[in-house]
């Protein structure tokens, strides 16, 4: 550090210095310049300066050392409130969506007897929780009431519990499809549904219209009751029967043999003669060439025969 002569001068001198590297480094003024002054203040006491002034340094020291404190933190509670202000409370983040799938099939549609399976079976718990508990999100096809009713062959009433719940699960698939996911589905046939193993579903495009064959189904997705992730649930037309379950679909009935065209045009032979020789209005029937020869034979035959009789009845007279 410079030397001075006096405690004064080396006062002044660091007084000077701390104002200007307080005013531009203000924590290097607390830190360098402060113990340094202090230290000024030892070496002079320690040469054996005079008491009174000693004292007087001291003072100087001291009224310096509180105005550098008191404007260090008048500085730094401004600086700190300038340069850090108060950051806004984070907004909260959006629920996760959720659907209450017995509700949903409750107000959108016609899917009473679908809902009704479902609530009996429990398989609506296992769909819940994929729909709600799962990155995958999942697919559901509901049939309508009509197509449970039109139903025929075969027959629900006679499957097993475990039956009618993987018949539910091959209703839908593990996983959320839009209706624009169908598309590259029908490239990937057969698909794997929620019943597993051989439930498998074929789709199909037709110029923009999806359809979905089962082995004994053939029906078209149609409506979308609900398409937002994770959930998505399509009205279908029929109900899809597994060939797991039911085994090989019939083969389809033979068409109807066509019925026998009553206007024939040509006419047999026989009927012709028939009608030419019992209808009076009839126009005569013509004798081809080669029918000639024969006729003229026949009837010299009979005249031959008749002057034969002729003859013999003369002479016994």
């Amino acid at each position: 550090m410079f030397r001075s002569n006096t405690v004064a001068e080396e006062w002044d001198f660091q007084e000077d210095i701390c104002f200007w590297f307080f005013v531009y480094f203000p924590s290097t003024a607390v830190f360098y310049f402060l113990p340094r002054a202090l230290g000024s203040i030892l070496r002079h006491y320690a040469v054996g300066a005079k008491k009174t002034k000693l004292l007087r340094d001291l003072r100087m020291e001291g009224a310096m050392f509180l105005k550098v404190a008191i404007m260090i933190l008048m500085t730094g509670s401004a600086a700190y409130g300038a340069t850090k202000p108060p950051s806004p409370s984070p907004a909260p983040a959006p629920a996760p969506f959720s659907v209450n799938l017995t509700d949903l099939l409750t107000v959108t549609g016609p899917y009473h007897q679908f809902l009704s399976y479902l609530e009996s079976t429990k398989v609506i718990e296992t769909l819940q929780h994929q729909a709600n508990d799962s990155h995958q999100g999942v697919t559901i096809f509901v049939p309508t009431d009509d197509a449970f009713s039109s139903l025929k062959k075969p027959s629900l009433s006679n499957l097993t519990q475990d039956q009618l719940k993987n018949l539910l699960l091959f209703h839908s698939l593990p996983k959320f499809y839009s209706l624009a996911d169908f598309r590259n589905l029908s490239k990937l046939s057969p698909v794997a549904t929620f019943a597993g193993g051989p439930f498998t579903l074929n789709f199909t495009d037709d110029s923009g219209t999806i359809h979905v064959y089962s082995g004994w189904t053939t029906t078209k997705i149609g409506s979308a009751v609900l398409s937002t992730y994770p959930v998505a649930v399509y009205q279908v037309g029929g109900v899809l029967l597994p060939e797991a379950i039911f085994g090989a679909a019939p083969p389809p009935a033979p068409a109807p043999a066509p019925a026998p065209d009553t206007n024939v045009s040509d006419i047999s032979p026989s009927s012709s003669v028939s009608s030419t020789n019992g209808s009076p209005n009839s126009s005569p029937a013509t004798t081809s060439p080669s029918a000639a020869p024969t006729s003229r034979l026949v009837g010299g035959g009979v005249l031959l025969s008749s002057l034969l009789v002729i003859s013999g009845i003369t002479a016994l007279l």
